[in-house]
């Protein structure tokens, strides 16, 4: 198990170019547009453009009509990656009858019938070849059971994936010909339906998402790589993209649930009652002591004893209880009594320190205008000194590893606590790691404290060599604080999250520029599997042909192929990400 347990001396020993470095770095990550983003904005206007970049890779690869191509990506839930490795593990027949996708040479591609007259096998009725459809099935029926067929089932919200009529048939209908028939009863449903297909890109892709921004700012996020991570639309918000709720990291989405719900709900109320209060013996309403005698009365009338809870009269003493004596130890309702009150007081600490670090982020973000006061009047004045720059970036840095501090309190809750990993660990085990990671804790937590005193300084006031001074202690704290978050995350990842065995919890890689800022889509997919392509060769079974298939190269494990695991490998966070709370209005978003 690594040594994250470094002294703050060891740390303080960064020489120049790593405050150089991190200077300039943050700078350009403040200031600067992102290159290379893996995450994209998808607005109303883009969200044509994203989709038919998917359905050109599999129509060019299996030389397929639009709505074949779509019905395929629907089923696989726009995975074109999952798509293709299906394909040649076992090949286009099976792919195809998956999906419910039929292709038939025999079948014209006009889908009207030519003969005179037919019987519709619906409303067995006598109708004129030209208001008869033939599906890619090879089945037929009137116009009007088809159409009452489809505004039946979009009506019904199943407009993605329309089957055929037929008895036991499982083919897709062709979106063309219900768009066709549906606009010439219901244009308002034929629209519907448009509708739903588009936005099929992103309600069955695990990979697209849409911002929940409140109220909603018309943007979906598509990340190209790990579904665990955090982003930032456009619009400002940040968020976790696994579980839509805010960014959460270090914890884990199922971690932050449980105490989001235990923080809203009345469960501590519940302890606290168990705690300090007795149910009446009568009523069964809770009832507080409210002075030393052991005989307590509830607004009932009722009578009891506070030491065991039984009812009794009023006679008494101060010393006993006429007719009544609980002398017996109960060993079960004192252990009850006891773990609730060991639970109470251990949530207690946590919460309080989670809301501590919280607040404290709340007043530190209310900074920024003092600092840039502050920054204007040390511009303002006539020194060799002309960069403040370092400034800023010691704020935001401060954000950032404020915010992780906070988020690792709920974690240790609930890392360590019975209510998730009781049988994961032993109690040796338990207690050698909660101690490892408290002394990360611990460390980063007087780090962030001091970068935080720095700053409430009037430093507008000080001379020059205090000015030199401070720039020292700000980029040296920087330095410290953000090895601290980083070691920190990687002993949550490596020595406590992934020595799991009975249950797997993910969370998004530590940033150290900040939540990734996701850009406009300008229509060219920017992914591993485009940039890194070797090509081999599927063997349809069936058809005895081969297909030419653009497969990532060096996918033989998950890591090699980029993606995620329990223990992903840490990305360089270099060029693409921004600071975490930097403040919207000023980025250059162009």
């Amino acid at each position: 198990m690594e040594d994250y347990g470094s002294s703050d001396e060891d740390i303080y020993s960064s020489d120049q170019e790593s405050y150089d470095g991190l200077e300039n770095e943050e700078a350009d990550s403040q200031w600067g547009s992102s290159t290379g983003n893996s995450c994209k904005v998808i607005t109303r206007e883009s969200l044509l453009v994203a989709q038919r970049e998917d359905l050109r890779r599999v129509m060019d690869l299996l030389s397929l009509r639009e709505h074949h191509a779509r019905t395929l990506l629907i089923h696989y839930r726009w995975d074109v990656e999952r798509l293709f490795a299906i394909l040649v593990e076992k090949g286009k027949t099976c792919l195809f009858a998956e999906a419910g996708v039929t292709i038939l040479e025999e079948v014209d591609v006009d889908s009207s019938v030519s003969s005179s007259t037919m019987m519709c096998g619906i409303c067995i009725e006598e109708v004129a070849g030209s208001e008869v459809t033939k599906m890619d099935c090879g089945h037929c029926f009137c116009n009007d059971c088809w159409t009452e067929h489809f505004i039946v089932k979009i009506k019904e919200g199943q407009s993605k994936r329309i089957r055929c009529m037929a008895h036991k048939c499982f083919a897709i209908c062709d979106e063309a010909v219900i768009r066709k028939l549906v606009s010439k009863r219901h244009p308002d449903l034929a629209e519907k339906f448009d509708r739903f297909l588009l936005e099929s890109y992103i309600e069955d892709n695990k990979m697209v998402k849409w911002c929940p921004s409140i109220p909603h700012c018309g943007n979906a996020i598509r990340v190209e790589t790990d579904e665990f991570c955090e982003v930032e639309c456009s619009c400002g918000l940040q968020f976790c993209f696994s579980c839509l709720s805010e960014a959460h990291s270090p914890c884990s989405c199922w971690m932050w649930e449980l105490w989001t719900k235990k923080c809203r709900d009345e469960s501590e109320t519940v302890n606290w009652i168990t705690v300090h209060t007795k149910p009446c013996p009568k009523c069964h309403k809770p009832v507080e002591k409210n002075g030393g005698c052991n005989l307590v009365s509830c607004i009932c009338g009722q009578a009891f004893c506070w030491l065991c809870g039984g009812a009794t009269g009023r006679d008494h003493t101060w010393s006993s209880i006429a007719g009544h004596s609980c002398g017996r130890y109960k060993e079960d309702q004192e252990k009850k009594s006891e773990r609730a009150k060991r639970d109470l007081y251990r949530y207690m600490h946590y919460h309080n320190r989670y809301k501590a670090h919280t607040d404290s982020f709340t007043q530190e973000s209310r900074l920024r205008e003092t600092i840039k006061e502050k920054v204007a009047n040390l511009e303002s004045r006539d020194s060799r000194l002309r960069d403040f720059s370092w400034v800023t970036n010691g704020l935001y840095r401060l954000f950032r590893s404020r915010r992780a501090l906070s988020f690792s309190y709920p974690f240790a809750f609930y890392m360590f606590g019975d209510d998730l990993f009781k049988d994961e660990m032993t109690n040796e085990e338990k207690e050698i790691k909660q101690h490892l990671f408290e002394d990360q804790q611990q460390q980063l937590e007087a780090n962030v404290e001091k970068l935080s005193k720095v700053f409430e300084d009037p430093f507008d006031g000080f001379e020059e060599t205090e000015i030199m001074d401070m720039r020292m202690q700000v980029l040296n704290l920087s330095v410290v604080t953000d090895t601290l978050c980083k070691k920190m995350y990687e002993c949550i990842e490596t020595d406590l999250l992934g020595a799991l065995q009975f249950s797997s919890h993910n969370i998004a890689p530590y940033q150290s520029k900040g939540i990734e800022r996701a850009t406009e889509l300008n229509g060219g997919r920017n992914t591993k599997a485009n940039n890194n392509i070797t090509c081999q060769k599927a063997h349809d079974q069936t058809n005895g042909g081969s297909i030419e298939l653009v497969h990532p190269s060096g996918c033989g494990t998950s890591d090699e192929s980029g993606c995620s695991s329990r223990k992903r490998t840490r990305k360089d966070s270099g060029g693409s990400f921004f600071d975490l709370n930097l403040p919207a209005e000023l980025i250059d978003r162009n």
